[in-house]
């Protein structure tokens, strides 16, 4: 049994059901939460990482395990994602832009352009970005990125996400949930300029198809004039 001085935080929730896993499975069970978080982003990594790193501490895991284990599961869990991707494939994906409003093939022509002038970077950094984290393996997929340089990446930015949070709640100790409140805030922030730009999107998708039918209106009239 997992010995926890702040039994109130990891009773219940995400923290409850994470430290049942790692009693019952030790390092491994760190790293099938992570498989799980990346299948299920509402699944906070920043709640099960602190406490793999604060259950090494108690010597109830190795720290390398941990660290090891909880990156295995995120390659895991983004490769499943990948996989989806690349099922539901391009043809599929143009088919339901087509029917999306506000949105035009030629946006998902520009996105692909992008994604293959800056899909490795993407893949890296999007590992270390809330939500997006998860959600970046599905265009990799979708745009069939070759598997090796897709897992290589993966692992990289996985390791270096997964290594600052572990090491953060061995580091320390019983308040290894402070965590959890400082990457709540960042993960905030991205959720805002994502809005943000989505809503900007939509603004200036709309104004442009108004100021076209207005232009049309125009011509319609000084042609009736002639």
């Amino acid at each position: 049994m997992i010995g926890y001085a702040n039994d109130e935080v990891v009773t219940g929730g995400v923290a409850g059901w994470a430290t049942d896993l790692m009693e019952r499975l030790g390092a491994p069970g760190a790293g099938l939460a992570i498989a799980l978080e990346n299948l299920f982003p509402p699944l906070p990594s920043e709640v099960i990482l602190p406490l793999a790193g604060f259950t090494a501490s108690q010597g109830q895991m190795g720290l390398l395990a941990a660290i090891v284990w909880t990156t295995l599961g995120s390659v895991v869990g983004a490769l499943a994602l990948y996989g989806i991707g690349a099922l539901i494939g391009r043809d599929r994906v143009r088919a339901l832009v087509a029917r999306l409003p506000l949105v035009k093939l030629s946006d998902l022509d520009r996105t692909e352009e992008w994604f293959a002038r800056h899909g490795t970077k993407a893949v890296f950094l999007g590992r270390m970005v809330p939500i997006f984290r998860s959600l970046v393996s599905v265009p990799a997929g979708v745009e069939r990125m070759p598997v090796p340089t897709f897992v290589v990446l993966t692992t990289l930015g996985s390791l270096i996400w997964n290594l600052l949070f572990v090491l953060a709640g061995y580091a320390l100790g019983e308040n290894w949930h402070i965590v959890e409140g400082y990457v709540s805030t960042y993960s905030k922030g991205v959720l805002a300029v994502a809005a943000l730009a989505v809503l900007a999107f939509v603004a200036v998708r709309l104004t442009g198809g108004r100021r076209r039918v207005s232009e049309r209106s125009g011509v319609s009239e000084r042609s009736g004039r002639m």
